[in-house]
């Protein structure tokens, strides 16, 4: 149902958020501006929300749109949802084990329903929340609709893309990207992920055949997008990586001047001002995203404008204990249609969070790495991949795997990503690219004074002491 999303519409094929985590990557989507604009929205754990921010559904409700979400907007954060009405225009009353799916259906399975009535009943489940808000909307008022299951987060059943969906893990031999280790372990943690975005699009087709049989899906503007690359993997989420900040994202508007495939570079705080142009609204100075409406309004494919080649991308603090003294890993990256430069601005410190627990005497358990994420590397999700390095981490065949996934990282990284895809050759020291990086840091650095970065435009960031860092 994505792809007919994408066949009816546009298939952008450079859509990136700002910052690969969850609060993050909202704060600036739901606001129109970079992550670091949005003060403690910038963090995950601790983030608050400032009510002086605008945000595009706030906007959109006082133009007099019927405003609405299900499962997750803005969280972990206070007020949760803050951007969105912190709940007062929640819709779940149908329930939320949707997000849950593939732990709940198993769970129905083994009390004897068949496989496909247990997804029904969370399918249900999904259009029971969906109904509920088109019933409260008077009629012929115009709606904004967020679906924010957290299906595709950790944690979910291993084994479970297989047998839910028979989605074969070793049919994936050969596919994986360099950074990952090419073994059934990851295989099947990697299928089974593939199997939680299958009911995430199971459960959007059902959306699209309820607003077509209404008479509403030509006039309704439908994105469907993600908010960071795939947890619990290397160089995914937490990372700048384009497995980590890169996502899919497409968007039907209509039905026109469908199945195009666009190679513009879009961010995705610019969703908001190309919202607000959709719906006629002024856009707010603040804003730094970029609408994209003329894209979504040309019949071009390919290049359509070619000022939009480049995006930036950065990440400060994720989980609040990732680090002794509660501190981030600061990154700001840039990424154009042929390089990525990214800024490492504290090498010293270790990108996934602490190595705690190392010693012989404390090394936890590996099931307690498949199941708590705050063990150990914090800030790289539980999962059967990160127990399946973190046994490896003596062994020399998988040691550049281990360190790939937790270890430190240079001041500064490049990639030619036409000719590297997998972004594991990092040419930052090769003097054949010395005028590339030169180009691509001055470029980095004079847009994140442009856009005023608190990193690079305060002597002592704020990003590095309390409420951002530090014990509160």
């Amino acid at each position: 149902h994505f792809d007919r999303v994408a066949g009816e519409g546009v298939l952008f094929k450079n859509a990136f958020v700002t910052a690969p985590s969850c609060t993050p990557c909202r704060s600036s989507l739901l606001s129109g501006q970079y992550f670091f604009r949005t003060g403690l929205g910038a963090i995950l754990q601790g983030a608050r929300w400032d009510s002086n921010i605008p945000s595009y559904p706030l906007i959109l409700k006082k133009a007099g749109y019927h405003i609405g979400e299900t499962y997750k907007v803005w969280t972990p954060g206070s007020p949760v949802d803050a951007p969105y009405g912190a709940g007062k225009f929640g819709y779940q009353g149908a329930g939320t084990k949707f997000n849950q799916f593939s732990q709940n259906v198993t769970k129905m399975v083994s009390n004897g329903k068949s496989i496909e009535m247990a997804k029904e009943v969370l399918y249900d489940e999904v259009m029971g929340n969906f109904n509920d808000f088109l019933e409260d909307r008077p009629e012929d008022q115009p709606f904004c609709y967020w679906f924010g299951p957290t299906l595709v987060h950790r944690k979910w059943i291993k084994g479970s893309g297989k047998e839910l969906w028979g989605i074969d893990p070793d049919k994936l031999k050969g596919k994986m990207p360099a950074f990952l280790p090419d073994v059934h372990e990851v295989r099947q943690d990697m299928a089974d992920y593939f199997g939680e975005i299958q009911a995430f699009d199971a459960a959007l087709g059902l959306m699209l055949e309820q607003l077509e049989e209404m008479g509403e899906l030509d006039n309704t503007l439908v994105v469907v997008s993600g908010d960071h690359g795939a947890p619990g993997f290397p160089n995914g989420k937490c990372s700048l990586y384009d497995f980590g900040v890169g996502v899919p994202l497409a968007v039907r508007w209509g039905g026109q001047n469908e199945g195009r495939v666009v190679e513009d570079f879009i961010n995705l705080m610019d969703l908001a001002p190309t919202f607000l142009e959709a719906a006629h609204e002024p856009i707010p100075e603040v804003m730094t995203g970029r609408s994209f409406v003329s894209i979504l309004e040309s019949n071009q494919s390919g290049w359509v404008n070619p000022e939009r080649n480049w995006v930036i991308t950065g990440r400060e603090r994720h989980v609040a204990k990732a680090r002794k003294g509660q501190i981030p890993y600061p990154q700001r990256a840039l990424r154009t249609s042929s390089y990525l430069y990214i800024i490492n601005f504290k090498p010293e410190r270790w990108p996934m969070g602490d190595p705690f627990h190392l010693d012989f005497e404390q090394r936890p358990s590996l099931d307690k790495i498949i199941n708590n994420t705050f063990v150990t590397f914090p800030d790289f999700d539980a999962s059967p991949t990160k127990a399946w390095l973190f046994a490896r981490e003596h062994d020399p065949k998988w040691k550049w795997h281990y360190e790939i996934a937790f270890g430190k990282r240079p001041f500064a990284e490049l990639y030619d990503v036409n000719k590297d895809p997998d972004q594991i050759h990092n040419l930052a020291s090769s003097p054949d690219y010395a005028v590339v990086k030169g180009r691509l840091h001055e470029q980095l650095m004079g847009t994140l004074h442009d856009v005023n970065d608190p990193r690079v435009t305060q002597v002592v960031p704020k990003f590095e002491h309390p409420p951002f860092a530090g014990e509160q």
